[in-house]
This record gives C-alpha cells, structure tokens and sequence, in this order.
C-alpha cells in the first residue's frame, strides 16, 4: 500500500479548509491500495481555528501552527524542508486550501504517479476560471518566461511529488520564494495531467495585481542567470539596431535593464539561512487520528 501525504498551507480561510477535507475525503475512498494523510501547515492564522474532525477516508492529519506569517510559499518550502526528514511516506502531494486546485483532480494524479512511480507528477493548467485581464496576464506571464529563461511553467503548486524529489527540493534556496519555478528547474524529469483551475469555495481571490506581478517575477528569478545572459544578447542586438531607431530601441534596452533590476531585487527573497532554519518558527503541533 502506497502511503500519501497531502501538504496544505492555511491562512485564516478555516471554511475552506473544512470543506476541502471532506472533499478529499470523498476522492480518497475510490483510490485503492492507498493510505492518505494531511499536513496542515497554519501560517500564523489571526482568526483561531475550530475543532478539527479528521474524515474517514484520512487516516492521520498533523496541524503545524507556526509562529510567525510568512506567506503562502513559504508555508509549502517549510512543509518540504519538514517532511524531507521523514521515511514515513511514498508521495506528497501539494496543494492550496482554498478549493482553486480541485480535489477531483487527485485521482487523476495519483494514477500518474503509481503508473511511474520514480517521477513527479505536476497538475498541467489547461483553463482557468478567472476573468479575462486576469487571463491576459497569465498568458503574458508564460509568454514573458519562455522568452527570459526558455521554459513553460505551465502549473503551480497542485502537484505529487516523489519522496527523492521532495529531498532535492528540500536543498534548494529558490524554494523559499517560488515552488513552480523550483521544480521546473531542479526537478528535470516531469509527468503531467491537465488540469483546470476551481473556484474559491468562499470569498473573492486574494490575488491582487501586484502579488500576481511578484509571483510571476519569483518565478523568472529562479533562473536569474538565463534571464540576465538573455537580457545582454538582446541589449547588444537592440544598440545594433539603435543606428536605425534610436530612440525605440533604447526604451527597450531601459525596460531591460529595469526588468533586469527588478528581477535581481525579487531573487533577494530566496533567503538560503531562513528556509534551511524555518523549523525554529513552529509554534506547536498538534495530531489527530481515529
């Protein structure tokens, strides 16, 4: 019997939280020779958590409050970095609470991963559910990222990672600011399933403009040395060019080097110290089984 873990940060949305458990619960029941467990990972919650019932189909759940808030991703690099210390699992699957990655879907990845169990399966976005300028900056973002660094992070965090994987990425400073970027680089052999992005269980997305701009930066900044090398060639070509359309090329070669600047200032959150020390942040741990 294959063991899974599933890995879900928390913050304040408690609602979602319930429900999506006995979502998966429900999922969980039709997959054989499969033992299912949680990790909660509360980001420093301000709204204080009600009783938790662990459902049927989940056979142990693990609540980690930790100390301080440090923000969604985060959350996900000290669930890694924690669980790469342990034995007691043969998948982690990583998901958000909030109902946008669909418990539907994981069948659909468990089955990719006992079919070839040495790789990681990444939940492939194939239709979003947000309106259209949300769906315009996605695609400018993939567009944006193929160019700097040459590859098609075409997921997020809905995933099921192998345990070698979960200890490669448990290395990795780049995961202390973006998950997709660090799998997308570190991780080099992927299997995918499609995957179509849900709606919030409850309330309005909290992604506002600018931490869409931030997160789609932290991923680019993973491969800050591609995207600097890209970024030369192409000031050299534009100042070629420059003999013949000054003043449009250099704008560009300016948006470069301030994109360029931008990117250098968002890698700075990959602080190597903090995530190899986030454990010194748990508050307190709490376990639930039948």
């Amino acid at each position: 019997m294959k063991k899974i873990k599933i890995l879900i940060p928390v913050y304040n949305d408690w609602e979602s939280m319930s429900k999506l458990l006995n979502d998966i619960n429900n999922i969980v029941f039709n997959i054989k020779d499969s033992d299912f467990s949680c990790i909660i990972i509360n980001d420093s919650s301000t709204i204080e958590n009600p009783e938790i019932k662990i459902p049927s189909n989940i056979s142990s759940l693990k609540l980690i409050n930790m100390k301080k808030n440090k923000g969604h991703a985060r959350c996900i690099a000290f669930g890694i970095k924690y669980l790469s210390k342990k034995d007691d699992f043969d998948h982690l699957i990583v998901m958000d609470g909030d109902g946008e990655d669909r418990p539907e879907e994981l069948k659909a990845l468990v089955e990719k991963a006992f079919a070839d169990p040495e790789t990681s399966v990444v939940a492939k976005r194939i239709k979003r559910s947000e309106g259209i300028f949300f769906k315009f900056l996605y695609q400018m973002h993939k567009i944006v990222t193929i160019i700097f660094t040459g590859k098609n992070v075409n997921f997020g965090n809905y995933s099921c990672l192998t345990k070698n994987d979960v200890k490669i990425l448990s290395s990795k400073r780049s995961m202390w600011s973006s998950f997709s970027g660090s799998v997308k680089k570190h991780i080099l052999n992927l299997n995918s399933v499609n995957s179509i992005r849900g709606v919030r269980y409850f309330g309005p997305s909290k992604m506002s403009l600018f931490k869409l701009i931030v997160h789609s930066f932290a991923i680019i900044a993973v491969f800050k040395k591609t995207v600097f090398l890209r970024s030369a060639i192409l000031i050299i070509i534009f100042s070629y060019l420059s003999l013949k359309a000054s003043l449009i090329s250099t704008a560009l070669q300016v948006l470069l080097v301030i994109f360029n600047l931008l990117i250098y200032v968002v890698s700075l959150r990959e602080n190597e110290v903090e995530f190899l020390n986030s454990e010194v942040d748990v508050g307190n741990v709490s376990n639930y089984t039948h």
